[in-house]
């Protein structure tokens, strides 16, 4: 038998015989509808003299009806709601056609050559027969492929129209070997009531149906659900080794259909976001909006999204500027490519070169400066303090200097939460460039603010996409040490943040955003490993290799001797911290940039170290000058 069907699915039928088995589902359709209309007794003799002609009228008007529609050509075992409905629209159109032959018969004859009763039976009955023929088929190839015993038992996480459809993709996709157990809704109204075929369970039976079922992924259908409700069903499903599947927002659905293809792993970034941002977009739009803004180190993560969020503001230019040819190119792209409205030019462009920086702010003129470039890896910039003084500290001091000559209204640097107690070259360099710009910015008319954040998610050198390499590679994944956290944050949450407090700044402020937890690095990785549908030890292992140089377990947001003032907004808040006085900074940094020249990387760091006098090593060769 099961080569008979291995045979008749591998050759489609004819089109012609899909054609002749749709007229003899016409012809039993009306035999059926007389002998109803007549209760199974005798069909009067007036009606009875008629029949052949209602058959050839019949077979005549579905034949050139099916034809024109082309239903016979449809793939039977494929069958959908598209296929139906293009039968329901043919079949009531045919008949529509049968009651206007009978009123011009009624006319001209004197009676009806079909009874209506007849005519509506027949109707209901051909659709019931060619439909659910069809869905039988489509069944019974399903179940040849696809035995209700070698299903992967699934359970979907929401039964709203978004599970619906996620359900009949499963069912629909012939390579993919789900069964769906269950749908599970924290509505009560649904709660118990059945969804195709398939019963409506509470979230608190989550749990039982994974283990009595032998669940292996359950997908989450609700669009926009709240964050810490994601956490807890994938905490939920991560205890009994089960995978979490996730639907992709509406909006990127494939021509409005959603395909199994993009049915997709939860990724760690998505267990990392917290409740969305509530922006001032009045405010921003003000400051933005047909206002020319550079924005240096376009080409990186923040760069970039900053690029993107500015554009929805509509701003009359918008100078993206890197040194970074073929990422810029690809920004370049992906603008060209979304549509992107606003008007833009791509610079390639050096923040230390002062010429090539005058130029650019002599031809753009612009009066908004978001500073983003810069040097941020810890380890390298150790081992190479003098191109950090360079990027990050003569680099920040040129396009701030710039910056006041051409009477740009606001500068906004974007900072980092290493600048904060620095234990690391570059933590400091972020630090000194902080003195510098809040010191010009007493004697300026341009308003200089700072806006100071941890790591964010999906960033070029984060943990996160490295951990996914080590992961694809089959391990290990390597951690500096068990104990080490970090502040994280999503790049588009930081990009808003930073429109926000570059928008609410008088200038001089250095604005701290609320991170939320700190999160232990190790248990990310093992969260990860669990979300890949892996074991730790088992597919994937953790190895320690020690803390790098200049880093440090624990960052901070704030010094200990600095405090905070709220703002309007609850996770941006002002750090107070020591200011000093412009002159003094200035002599300081121009001896600082001279020291290049040496390129003596004690000399560099040590006078690093009388700028910022917080700045103590840590597990670094600089450690011996804070010893001396």
């Amino acid at each position: 038998m099961h080569k008979i069907l291995e045979y008749f699915w591998k050759y489609n039928l004819p089109r012609w015989s899909i054609l002749i088995i749709d007229l003899i589902i016409c012809a039993f359709s009306l035999t059926l509808a007389f002998f109803l209309r007549f209760n199974f007794k005798q069909i009067p003799p007036e009606d009875l003299k008629n029949l052949p002609y209602d058959y050839i009228l019949l077979f005549g008007i579905r034949s050139v009806s099916f034809f024109i529609s082309k239903t016979y050509k449809g793939v039977v075992r494929y069958t959908g709601s598209n296929d139906a409905m293009r039968i329901f629209k043919v079949v009531i159109l045919g008949s529509g056609l049968l009651v206007i032959v009978n009123v011009i018969t009624l006319y001209a004859l004197g009676y009806f050559i079909i009874p209506t009763a007849i005519i509506i039976i027949d109707a209901l009955v051909t659709l019931f027969l060619m439909i659910s023929s069809r869905l039988a088929v489509k069944a019974i190839y399903f179940e040849s492929k696809n035995p209700e015993k070698q299903r992967i038992q699934v359970i979907i996480y929401g039964a709203g129209e978004s599970g619906i459809i996620t359900k009949r993709t499963l069912d629909r996709d012939a390579a993919v070997r789900y069964k769906v157990v269950g749908f599970i809704d924290d509505d009560d109204k649904k709660v118990g009531r059945s969804l195709e075929g398939v019963f409506i369970y509470p979230t608190s039976k989550l749990a039982e149906l994974i283990k009595d079922n032998e669940v292996e992924s359950v997908i989450i259908s609700i669009q926009n659900l709240p964050p810490h409700k994601k956490n807890n069903i994938i905490d939920e499903c991560l205890q009994f080794g089960v995978r979490v599947l996730n639907v992709p927002p509406v909006a990127k659905w494939i021509n409005g259909e959603l395909s199994f293809n993009q049915i997709k792993s939860i990724n760690i970034e998505e267990l990392l976001e917290r409740e969305p941002i509530k922006l001032d977009n009045a405010l921003i739009n003000e400051q933005l909006n047909f206002k020319t803004i550079l924005i240096t180190g376009a080409a990186g993560s923040i760069g970039a999204e900053l690029a993107r969020q500015c554009a929805k503001f509509n701003p009359s230019l918008l100078v993206l500027l890197d040194q970074a040819e073929s990422p810029l190119h690809e920004l370049e792209l992906e603008f060209n490519e979304n549509g992107v409205t606003c008007k833009h030019e791509v610079v390639i462009g050096d923040v230390r070169n002062k010429d090539r920086m005058r130029n650019v702010f002599n031809t753009f003129k612009p009066h908004i400066v978001f500073h983003a470039a810069a040097y941020k890896h810890v380890p390298m910039m150790e081992n190479n303090p003098s191109e950090s003084i360079l990027t990050n500290i003569l680099g920040t001091k040129t396009v701030a200097d710039l910056a006041v000559e051409f009477k740009v209204e606001k500068f906004v640097m974007i900072s980092t939460d290493k600048a904060v107690n620095p234990t690391n070259v570059m933590g400091a360099s972020k630090r000194i460039a902080e003195i510098y710009t809040q010191s010009l910015g007493k004697t300026a008319q341009t308003k200089f603010i700072t806006t100071r954040f941890g790591n964010v998610l999906g960033s070029n050198g984060s943990v996160i996409p490295r951990f996914k390499k080590q992961i694809e590679e089959g391990g290990p994944i390597t951690i500096t040490h068990p104990d080490i956290t970090r502040f994280f944050m999503t790049i588009p949450e930081a990009c808003q943040l930073v429109l926000e407090a570059g928008c609410m700044g008088k200038g001089g402020e250095i604005f701290v955003f609320d991170m939320g937890q700190s999160v232990k690095i190790v248990d990310l990785a093992r969260k990860m490993i669990k979300l890949s549908g892996l074991k730790e030890d088992r597919d994937i292992k953790i190895i320690y290799t020690g803390l790098r140089p200049g880093e440090k377990l624990f960052e901070e947001l704030l010094a200990s001797s600095e405090n905070t003032l709220p703002t309007h907004h609850q996770q941006i808040l002002v750090g107070k911290v020591r200011e000093y006085e412009f002159a003094e900074v200035t002599q300081f940094i121009n001896e600082l940039i001279l020291l290049f020249n040496t390129q003596d990387n004690t000399r560099i760091v040590s006078k690093m170290k009388d700028i910022v006098p917080e700045f103590v090593s840590n597990n670094s060769v600089f450690q011996t000058l804070d010893k001396n």
